[in-house]
């Protein structure tokens, strides 16, 4: 009988290695159904044997309902309600609301700051991983491989809270067969990977949305391999240019749920190296930094 398959976003059982419980930090294993060795139903069963977490139709759950509060819950009930929307509101308006500059020159602006054409294969042969927290619809997929040099092997993987995004995501995946992503449902503000587990770590467009920013940014620090860039976007109104009153109403429009849109630069961690806070559009910010490696004491 022929091997399964890969649904789209799916891991394989191979991957579960690489997958921490978000709660204890100890390592997980799949119990259920893993037609061709795809994750399809069952459970991530933790080590301490403590509350397992559900896989449902090929997607991992990793955080519980109840810890998602305040504007993360509001956000969360956004996208879920109109997920086929978000990519082409953002497309077809934001040049609109900026008075100019595209959401392609947007994005090129901080996949740039990536520094994608850097990787190289590990030295230990494991393919080279990166994430996305925030995935969102997937709009930066087909960019990650645009750019990624040829013929690296890379795991991609997407995090994110919305259900009714990570549909549209895989929709898209579908109709791209090539783009062998894995997604996981999770709480950017507990991450469910081991340290260091990633070679590049990116979020785009909903930090100022979060509970707790600084406890996001320290988990994706915690994730991220030593001494790689680390890649924050979010609305901000440019500081440097003068803005007219449609410019402004705009802005306050697409930041409804923050009264103080910024680059959290105060709420990295504390050891973060080559901090560089760049606005890449007049909406938003780009923020770098990268994680020294731990002190050999």
């Amino acid at each position: 009988m022929p091997a399964s398959p890969r649904p789209p976003g799916a891991l394989h059982l191979d991957d579960v290695a690489r997958l921490r419980c978000p709660e204890s930090h100890g390592p997980l294993s799949f119990e259920g159904q893993a037609p061709g060795g795809w994750l399809r139903e069952g459970r991530l069963v933790r080590a301490d044997g403590g509350p397992p977490w559900p896989v449902r139709r090929g997607l991992p759950w990793l955080y519980r309902d109840a810890q998602v509060r305040g504007t993360d819950r509001l956000m969360r009930h956004i996208y879920d309600r109109l997920p086929r929307l978000h990519d082409p509101v953002v497309k077809y308006t934001l040049p609109v609301f900026q008075s100019g500059g595209t959401e392609a020159e947007l994005r090129d602006g901080y996949m740039r700051r990536l520094e994608l054409a850097a990787l190289r294969p590990r030295p230990d042969g494991a393919h080279v991983r990166i994430l996305e927290v925030s995935v969102g619809a997937g709009a930066n997929i087909g960019l990650l491989y645009r750019d990624l040099p040829p013929g690296l092997q890379v795991e991609l993987w997407g995090l994110d809270l919305s259900a009714g995004m990570i549909a549209v995501a895989r929709r898209k995946l579908r109709r791209q067969p090539g783009h062998h992503v894995r997604l996981v449902a999770g709480d950017a503000h507990r991450l469910p990977f081991p340290d260091g587990c990633f070679d590049r770590a990116f979020h785009v467009g909903g930090i100022g949305g979060f509970h707790d920013p600084a406890a996001a940014l320290a988990e994706l620090g915690r994730v991220a391999v030593p001494g790689s860039p680390i890649v924050v976007v979010d609305e901000r109104l440019d500081p440097s240019r003068s803005h007219r009153l449609g410019h402004r109403l705009a802005f306050r429009a697409i930041t409804f749920y923050d009264d103080d849109p910024r680059a959290p630069t105060d709420e990295l961690p504390a050891a973060a190296l080559d901090v560089r806070d760049e606005q890449v559009s007049r909406f938003y910010y780009c923020l770098t930094w990268r994680m020294p490696a731990p002190s050999a004491g």
